[in-house]
């Protein structure tokens, strides 16, 4: 019998493994919460796929999604990423990545982690919408509204509802595999 997923893995190799090892898999490692935000980010306006292919390149100049030194950038820095073609240089996006990690910084000073703020949404538990087909996948919800104001509030951009419901898809508060893919 073949495999099946969900239907819009199969763009490349990067997506594939991407859909089939990391998306909606829970994630509670700081690091990777933090390097998921800012890779959302980076993707408003722009396809998925656009960023899977560029994730090595955003990792290495980043410094491995450190937040404390990413949030130590300075103009010199941020010169250097919108020089870079292996990356979205787009300045607001790359001086939201800065402000994000202080801004994430501050909310694992307050919490302890980022894991305890992110997932005490749903009380550390995925929400499963058990979903048949992709057109019944949302673009935003009631908890990515909440998510995004509150992040707004913290200091966070580039955290729009729709940016966060892909990031709570990224980082497995959301199963939005579909009911007949073999990797939910």
């Amino acid at each position: 019998m073949e495999r099946q997923g969900c239907g819009w893995e199969y763009s490349s190799p990067k997506m594939k493994a991407y859909h089939d090892e990391r998306w909606c898999r829970p994630v509670h490692e700081d690091r990777e919460l933090f390097a998921m935000l800012i890779l959302e980010g980076a993707q408003a306006g722009l396809s998925w796929a656009t960023i899977i292919e560029k994730e090595a390149r955003y990792r290495e100049v980043f410094d491995g999604f450190d937040p404390a030194l990413v949030a130590a950038y300075g103009e010199e820095k941020i010169e250097a990423l919108m020089a870079d073609p292996g990356i979205i240089r787009n300045r607001r996006k790359i001086e939201a990545a800065v402000k994000n990690a202080g801004a994430f910084l501050r909310v694992q000073a307050e919490w302890g982690s980022f894991d305890r703020y992110i997932w005490q949404f749903t009380e550390g538990k995925t929400i499963d919408h058990r979903l048949t087909a992709l057109e019944d996948m949302p673009a935003v919800s009631e908890l990515s509204e909440q998510v995004s104001k509150d992040l707004k509030k913290r200091g966070f951009s580039f955290v729009g509802p729709t940016i966060i419901y892909s990031y709570l898809q990224g980082i497995g508060v959301y199963n939005d595999h579909l009911v007949t893919c073999q990797y939910r």
